[in-house]
């Protein structure tokens, strides 16, 4: 069973595939897709919830697919719930990647400086939606992911903000392997709840 998953992000994909892949589903990418590439949607929406419907409704219609999209980022609760839906471009929108990750980090530290550590509370939040080719919302999920803001990066394995957030076992979500990540993370969590709906929906159930 194929699921077509509205991202370009190669971390995001991956862990997507991990989770994924027990349900038997094998999750493909909009690269993998025939007549792309496709125009991404402006994700104008005031929730994370919002911005994973316009994109599972757009790309559902484009690729004429089922489609699962997700939108997650960053509540710092310090910070009134930011990041949030701006997590991917709170540094600014210049640059790759990588640059981008590293400014969005550089810019919460900075924001957070002199906070203790009782009050960087935080969670990574992660809303799945599943949508049909004519703008039907078939499924939806949320799973967070708590833990804390720390004062400087640690680990190499993740990406994103996961070098800053602390879980309540001292780590930092990128010092987790990627099988302990998908066991506790946000994407895990919203995936495990939406996955037996995907599967019902992909086998025609």
């Amino acid at each position: 069973m194929d699921l077509l998953a509205a991202t370009s992000n190669p971390h995001k994909l991956d862990e997507l595939r991990a989770i994924f892949a027990p349900l038997g589903v094998r999750v493909l990418g909009l690269s993998e897709i025939p007549g792309g590439p496709f125009p991404e949607p402006v994700e104008d929406g005031a929730t994370f919830e919002a911005n994973a419907r316009i994109k599972a409704v757009a790309y559902a219609a484009m690729t004429g697919r089922v489609c699962l999209a997700d939108d997650s980022g960053l509540e710092v609760d310090a910070l009134g719930g930011a990041p949030g839906v701006h997590s991917a471009y709170y540094g600014g929108t210049a640059g790759g990647r990588s640059e981008r990750d590293a400014r969005n980090n550089a810019r919460l530290l900075r924001e957070l400086d002199g906070v203790p550590a009782e009050r960087r509370t935080a969670r990574f939040v992660c809303c799945m939606c599943v949508a049909d080719p004519s703008g039907g919302v078939l499924a939806e999920s949320r799973g967070t992911y708590e833990g804390r803001i720390g004062t400087g990066p640690r680990g190499e394995n993740g990406f994103g903000y996961d070098p800053l957030l602390i879980l309540p076992d001292g780590r930092s979500s990128a010092e987790l392997s990627e099988a302990e990540k998908n066991s506790m993370s946000h994407r895990g969590a919203a995936a495990r709840l939406i996955g037996p709906r995907v599967v019902s929906l992909l086998s025609g159930g």
